[in-house]
Order: structure tokens, then sequence, then C-alpha cells
């Protein structure tokens, strides 16, 4: 019997099947609540909803037989809430692994992609969390350089406002491109030299991120920028690309350069790396034999 949160209320309903079926009950975590909710809401632990979710949640740690999480350095919180030390099992998001399929991409936007040029690409979602001012900063440092371009590729709240932003500071060396269907993304990403990813920080960051487009850039064996704070560093452990801080565009500019000047054998080896790390660690087919590891251990 399997509950996976934010949703903590079947917790007992899940002991009690697993005690009638005899077999075992994992509780599934996906975001830590209610401390998700606390943290971003600025609402304590006085509150009576929250309190109650607390009730939930201990029992979920206590009486499980694992707990199953997608963050790999929240064992010490779970540890601190009532979880006994050994019930902890890491399970992060992955990838499906399929035979790419070698979708051409439209003549639109190949023409929109720069020939020739050190292309910077995101793709995703174009949102508040993702940062991508940060992009912006480091293109408008970067405007004199012929060499190097950056492209955005996706849809979002924020994409009106990206944009406007990058004509006001006349910036040649930025494009935005509408969305395409994921199987194109790959295709896309051909055309690519370097991915980027960045989330603005956020205290629940300490515990672990698993973002999936992280998993994406690596299945496409394309080098990674991660500008990301957490308790976890996906790239650094793959030794698939670079890290840098969340907002130091100097040092993002920096690090551009020198990747630029790789050898183009040594980007090719950093996506190799990227991609073996997936295939071995993340993949769906992977992670269901670590969960049937774990269902039937005796």
């Amino acid at each position: 019997i399997i509950v996976s949160s934010p949703s903590l209320f079947p917790a007992k309903i899940g002991r009690k099947l697993a005690n009638r079926f005899k077999t075992k009950f994992l509780f599934e975590i996906r975001d830590i609540w209610p401390l998700t909710l606390m943290e971003l809401s600025n609402i304590s632990d006085g509150n009576p909803f929250i309190a109650y979710m607390k009730l939930y949640e201990r029992f979920a740690y206590r009486e499980a037989d694992y707990i199953i999480s997608l963050l790999p350095t929240a064992k010490e919180y779970f540890i601190q809430e009532g979880m006994s030390s050994d019930k902890f099992i890491y399970l992060p998001n992955g990838i499906e692994v399929k035979p790419k399929k070698n979708i051409k991409l439209s003549k639109k936007v190949i023409s929109q992609i720069p020939k020739d040029k050190f292309i910077i690409a995101y793709t995703g979602t174009v949102g508040i969390a993702n940062n991508l001012d940060y992009l912006i900063d480091v293109a408008n440092l970067l405007k004199s350089n012929n060499e190097i371009h950056f492209i955005v590729l996706g849809q979002g709240g924020e994409k009106n406002r990206l944009e406007n932003r990058v004509k006001e500071l006349e910036l040649n060396n930025f494009t935005f491109i509408d969305p395409i269907s994921k199987d194109e993304v790959n295709s896309f990403l051909s055309y690519i030299d370097i991915t980027f990813i960045s989330l603005l920080p956020e205290k629940l960051f300490r515990f672990g991120v698993s973002p999936n487009k992280v998993f994406d850039y690596m299945y496409a064996s394309k080098p990674i920028i991660w500008a990301i704070e957490a308790g976890n560093n996906l790239v650094k452990e793959a030794n698939c690309g670079v890290s840098v801080s969340t907002n130091s565009p100097q040092q993002l500019k920096d690090i551009i350069l020198n990747l630029n000047k790789l050898d183009k054998n040594e980007l090719i080896k950093l996506g190799k790396n990227g991609y073996n790390f997936v295939i071995n660690n993340h993949s769906y087919s992977e992670l269901a034999n670590r969960l049937i590891e774990v269902i039937e251990d005796k």
C-alpha cells in the first residue's frame, strides 16, 4: 500500500489496509507537508490546521515500513519528526528511456536558431521561479561578443516581460522561441551547445531538488549550467557541466566564456557523462527495480 504526499490524510487508511492484507505500508514524500505550506505561506506551527496535519505527518513517519523520498537530503528532518533512520529510501524523479524519435524541426524554428554561434539555451516553463532574468543579465554583459547567443524556448507568465526587457536592453544575442512538442525538444537540443537551469533560492531546497528538466538535458547528452542552490547538485554528481550561484552574472559570464574555449571533445565528454548518469540512475526501469527491491524486502 503506497500513500503519496502532499496528501497526508490517507496515511491511517493506508496503515489499516496494509495490516488487513498483511503487506507493507510505504509513504512517499514528493513535497514535505505541512512544512512546505508553512514556509511558503508564513503560517506558524501554532495554526490549528497545521497542527492537525502534523499529527498525520508524524503518524506516517512512525507507522510506515519505509519512507520514500524524492528529496535526498531530507532524512534528518524525517528522523526529527519521528522516522526511524533505517526506513529512509531515496527514490528520485526520472525519465522514460525509449528510442529517440528523429523528428525534424519546422523551418520556422530552425530559422530562429543562429548559425555558427555558441548557443546557451533554456527550455520549458517561463515563470518567476525559473530565474530567467539571470540569463538576460549575462547576455547583457556579453552583448558585444559576437560568438555567443542565448535562447529561451517555451511559454509562461514571465515571457512577455522578459521579451520586453530584452528589447529595452537592445540585445541582439537573445532569442525567444515558442513552445514545441516534447519529442521535438530533443531535436532542438541537437542544435545547442550548452543547456541552462536556474531556480530562485528557496529555503525548502535545503532538502534537495529533483527537476525533470535536468534529466531531459542529460538524456540529450548536453552539458549543463546548474544555477540552483540546494542540498544536492545533480550536475556535480554526474560531472556533466558546471555550477554557478543563483545571482552572479559576472561569474556566469566567465563560466560561459570558459566553456566556449573548451575543445569540442571536452563538451562531448561532459554530455556523455550526463547521459550515462541519467540512464544508470534515473530511468523509469531502474527506479521501478529499486521500488520492487523495497517492496520485496522481507
